[in-house]
């Protein structure tokens, strides 16, 4: 009667054909494994394990990386693929590019805000908008107006510093970035004063709760800046700097796209920038002696392929290199590889060093290497050059614990709260 009553019971039947599934599944998995004579990235663990370690996210996977170059993470749905292999990095950015797309389900995460753009889509639709951005990020004028632009407002941020100084007031200096990145790519990409480090704009503290209000806003300044362009046709000295005048002088109107075009470029343009600034603020005060040198002188699998390293990814696995990890992976940087050391992207004469983007991924690498990188460059070079070169910056509380929010951008948890003081000269 028990043996009766398990069959008639649509729980254990269903429990019952699960477990002769999986268990199929492992079999055929093994032979084609065996048949291929290739094997699976080892299992560093479950997603649910970096559930578990969410508020401590990258040191955990960091940890996983120092035991495996490239390791799965286990998932009711897929596997996850991780790896901090420079050479698995170049084949999956460079060597097998097409095989390696941001894919469906990124697509459906990020579509609402990013749209189309340059960060969601895969195919043609990024091939042409590589296409005409790469051209425009290339140009003289844009790459002077930037200047221009990034001089103006890290003029700005100095004069409340130098008040915060003066006063002898702690600041939060990463929130002063953020603010000055985002007037910043604003004027760049729309050619419009924000000014949101003065606090003078109500619609900047509005665009940070909707999207519905992001886009009306975003639909406002491309009428505008389209208006302002057909009344201007016939003035020679109108200028056409701003990312969005250059994409409406090459005749594309359509409002949708510029709006997915240029929300991706302000949203990459922002917190980048501004949180490595922040982090850089910080390892400065911690290491002060370096602090006075400076003032002298970071996929999907579409088919079934093979990792560089003889690894198996299949198809539908979700794969994923590490920027976090490979900064401090010995393997690759040496032994010192956690310790800050500026010098070691010198040579012997002084001269700054170029690593491979496929060690140093913060801009990813082969086709898809960021198009702002020289922008993000130069406005890290203006604003440290000019900051460090006035002020001297200490933490305004050396035994407060400083971590990073588990975000796609680390934000210093609650801020960087610094003092700072004039150096003597200026």
């Amino acid at each position: 009667m028990a043996s009766m009553d398990f069959l008639c019971n649509p729980i254990s039947i269903a429990v019952t054909a699960l477990s002769l599934i999986i268990a199929s599944l492992i079999v055929a998995l093994n032979l084609q494994q065996k048949r291929a004579k290739k094997k699976y990235p080892p299992i560093g663990g479950t997603i649910f394990n970096q559930l578990i370690n969410f508020n401590r996210l990258h040191h955990y996977m960091t940890d996983l990386a120092g035991k495996h170059k490239t390791y799965r993470l286990i998932s009711p749905f897929r596997n996850e693929i991780y790896t901090a292999d420079p050479a698995n990095v170049e084949y999956i950015l460079k060597n097998n590019f097409e095989n390696y797309g941001k894919g469906g389900h990124n697509y459906s995460i990020l579509r609402d805000l990013l749209g189309d753009g340059i960060f969601t889509v895969d195919g043609d639709k990024w091939r042409e908008q590589r296409k005409v951005s790469s051209h425009e990020f290339s140009t003289k004028v844009l790459r002077d107006f930037s200047s221009v632009v990034f001089r103006k407002n890290v003029v700005k941020l100095a004069n409340i510093v130098s008040e915060a100084a003066t006063s002898n007031q702690t600041m939060d200096i990463q929130d002063l970035f953020m603010k000055s990145t985002l007037d910043s790519i604003f004027k760049v990409a729309f050619g419009v004063e924000l000014d949101s480090m003065c606090g003078s704009s109500e619609e900047e503290a509005k665009l940070k709760k909707n999207i519905k209000v992001i886009d009306d806003f975003v639909y406002k300044l491309i009428r505008g800046k389209t208006k302002q362009m057909e009344t201007s046709i016939d003035d020679s000295s109108f200028k056409k700097e701003d990312i969005l005048s250059r994409f409406l002088q090459l005749n594309e109107t359509d409002p949708k796209y510029l709006r997915d075009i240029i929300l991706n470029f302000i949203i990459a343009g922002k917190d980048t920038t501004a949180t490595t600034l922040s982090w850089f603020i910080y390892m400065l005060c911690k290491h002060p002696v370096i602090q006075e040198k400076f003032q002298w002188m970071r996929r999907y699998a579409f088919r079934m392929t093979l990792c560089q390293m003889g690894l198996i990814v299949r198809k539908g696995d979700m794969v994923a290199y590490q920027p976090y990890a490979m900064g401090r992976m010995r393997f690759i940087w040496g032994e010192n590889a956690e310790d800050f050391r500026p010098e070691r992207w010198l040579d012997e004469n002084g001269i700054f060093r170029q690593e491979s983007p496929f060690k140093f991924t913060a801009f990813q690498a082969g086709p898809r290497i960021c198009l702002g990188k020289e922008f993000a460059y130069r406005q890290m070079k203006i604003f440290s050059a000019v900051l460090v070169g006035c002020f001297v910056f200490k933490m305004s509380d050396e035994k407060k614990a400083v971590n990073y929010r588990t975000m796609i951008n680390l934000h210093i948890d609650g801020g960087l709260h610094v003092h700072a003081s004039h150096r003597l000269g200026h």
